[in-house]
């Protein structure tokens, strides 16, 4: 009985360092740097996740689930550009929060993420067909150019998750703009003071 106490605690304890070192380092930080944060030997580890995609998996899950009812949500209002817009807003918001899954759901897909992502995307589609139908979305507004506006999302560096989350919502808002078919230029969410690159 203790035994199996003592992997479950191994497996949160895992799922936990993993899920902070991807939200905060990307996805490239090595299982052997995510078992020495979790406690946990790297044989351990690979016993409960065999792969870092399953590692991956399983730590985005909640994620995936989130994204898939920002969709839903989007599909059930009654006007298409309203609920348009309400998933570009959510989706970079939660994105901004977590940079490991922002790169999760936008590189190439894995064994172990293709089937909830291709459900989400799936939604989405939908959402941006009946958005064009209503005359409110770019004719030649195209699925790629949602994810494109994640990758570059992702790019958004901030003092504090406050501050890169305030700066999604301007960024949110001038792509949305750039997304209607015949933009409204409505005021834009404050700036905010980003660092500017080292040359």
């Amino acid at each position: 009985m203790s035994l199996r106490s003592d992997a479950r605690d191994n497996r949160s304890r895992i799922l936990a360092a993993a899920r902070l070192a991807f939200a905060t380092e990307g996805l490239d930080v090595p299982l052997r740097e995510i078992a020495r944060r979790a406690q946990v030997g790297v044989a351990t580890l690979y016993r409960r996740f065999p792969t870092k995609e399953a590692l991956l998996a399983e730590a985005f899950a909640e994620q995936m689930a989130l994204c898939s009812s920002v969709v839903r949500e989007g599909l059930a209002a009654e006007d298409p550009w309203d609920g348009f817009r309400l998933v570009i807003e959510r989706l970079m918001e939660v994105h901004a929060l977590d940079r490991g899954f922002a790169r999760a759901f936008t590189s190439p897909p894995s064994p172990y993420l293709t089937a909830d992502r291709d459900t989400t995307l799936r939604l989405l589609l939908e959402l941006i067909r009946r958005a064009q139908a209503a005359g409110a979305l770019r004719a030649d507004f195209v699925l790629e150019d949602v994810i494109l506006a994640l990758m570059a999302n992702d790019g958004i560096r901030a003092e504090s998750p406050r501050l890169r989350v305030a700066a999604t919502r301007r960024f949110a808002a001038l792509m949305l703009q750039s997304f209607q078919a015949d933009p409204v230029r409505a005021p834009l969410p404050p700036p905010v003071r980003l660092p500017l690159p080292a040359r």
